[in-house]
């Protein structure tokens, strides 16, 4: 028998597989960024940089893959570099304003996906399946505050 635990982590990924958003289209500029490149502003602040290793290792790529992602998104205007500190070498990434409003404008899911799946659904089952992630989301809040967002940079 499935265990609860096992039940979660078998149906996250098959919902976030079906219904994560393709791509982020910026809506003041038009630029299309591709789900890893918003992955990347998400992971970004406008006020608290983050090293290029730390980003790198956060993500799961590695830093040439991730200077790549960062040189790509800096050319658009959505993350800029600086250096802090006597060593010159250790680079900073921030996130830009413009960067910040892709970033909010962007969601993990598509709307019109989920509605879609939402939509093959019986009534009743759309209410508990509703119902259900109101309350696991709860319990995240609970889990975030109770120990943090579980990594630091």
């Amino acid at each position: 028998m499935e265990s609860d635990v096992e039940a979660v982590l078998g149906a996250y990924p098959r919902i976030y597989f079906a219904c994560h958003s393709r791509h982020v289209q910026d809506p003041e500029s038009g630029h299309v960024l591709t789900s890893r490149q918003a992955s990347f502003l998400d992971h970004l602040d406008i006020a608290e940089p983050v090293s290029l290793k730390s980003l790198a290792g956060h993500l799961g790529v590695t830093p040439a893959t991730a200077c790549v992602t960062v040189d790509r998104l800096e050319r658009l205007g959505y993350v800029k570099r600086t250096r802090q500190g006597p060593d010159r070498r250790v680079v900073q990434i921030l996130l830009t304003e413009a960067g910040l409003r892709i970033s909010e404008s962007n969601s993990v899911l598509d709307p019109a996906r989920v509605e879609a799946m939402l939509g093959l659904m019986g009534e009743s089952d759309r209410g508990k399946a509703v119902a259900g992630l109101r309350i696991l989301a709860e319990a995240a809040t609970g889990l975030i505050q109770k120990f943090g967002s579980g990594w630091s940079y």
